[in-house]
């Protein structure tokens, strides 16, 4: 296999392609991130990274708490909308008929539009150059009820997430497996079910 060496870039993909609200239900902002992720279990904990001259990011610094809210397919449009727009300009709730919502454990609101919300607050801030990252606990998730089914189980799959891959936006595709499928072991037949297909051969 040919390959050709590039040297290091911000490659890495695909990625979540994420609305990262602050400020508060009554001025509330949003702006689209892509590099963010989940970095510790106990206790939960996430990161996005910012560039200073975003208009959120002061916001954002000064408040130390920020809400990820996850996207969809059908919000396309709206989440390119907030990564291009500064809300110095533009009141993007507004633009993109977005709900501000108060949330449960933090001051910045979330989007009642999108399917799940992170409330996170900031535990440390570092700077790397061209973005700041700020690290997070997740302090609290809201979800759309819809997506939870009778035994309390949260479907993701069902909400048509959406990720960015190198300056495209993309939808997820068909589940090609779960957690552990590659050396979970295979379910034998009961003897019930291999005497139900002999009796079927038979007839």
């Amino acid at each position: 296999m040919s390959k050709v060496f590039w040297k290091g870039s911000t490659i890495l993909s695909p990625l979540p392609a994420v609305l990262v609200s602050c400020g508060t239900p009554e001025k509330p902002n949003v702006l689209t991130i892509g590099w963010t992720g989940i970095i510790n279990t106990h206790p939960p904990m996430t990161y996005i990274s910012v560039r200073p001259e975003r208009y959120s990011y002061n916001i954002i610094k000064e408040s130390e708490e920020f809400v990820i809210n996850l996207t969809t397919s059908a919000m396309c449009r709206e989440t390119d909308f907030c990564g291009v727009k500064s809300g110095k300009n533009t009141n993007k709730f507004k633009e993109c008929k977005f709900t501000a919502v108060k949330s449960n454990t933090i001051s910045a609101p979330y989007i009642e539009e999108c399917p799940v919300n992170l409330e996170c607050k900031i535990t440390e801030s570092k700077h790397f150059g061209t973005h700041t990252m700020f690290i997070a606990e997740i302090t609290g998730i809201n979800i759309d009820e819809k997506y939870i089914d009778s035994k309390g189980k949260l479907n993701l799959q069902q909400c048509g997430l959406m990720a960015y891959s190198h300056g495209e936006y993309f939808s997820l595709g068909k589940k090609l497996g779960d957690f552990g499928f590659s050396v979970r072991k295979k379910k034998k037949k009961s003897n019930r079910n291999k005497n139900v297909n002999k009796n079927n051969s038979r007839s």
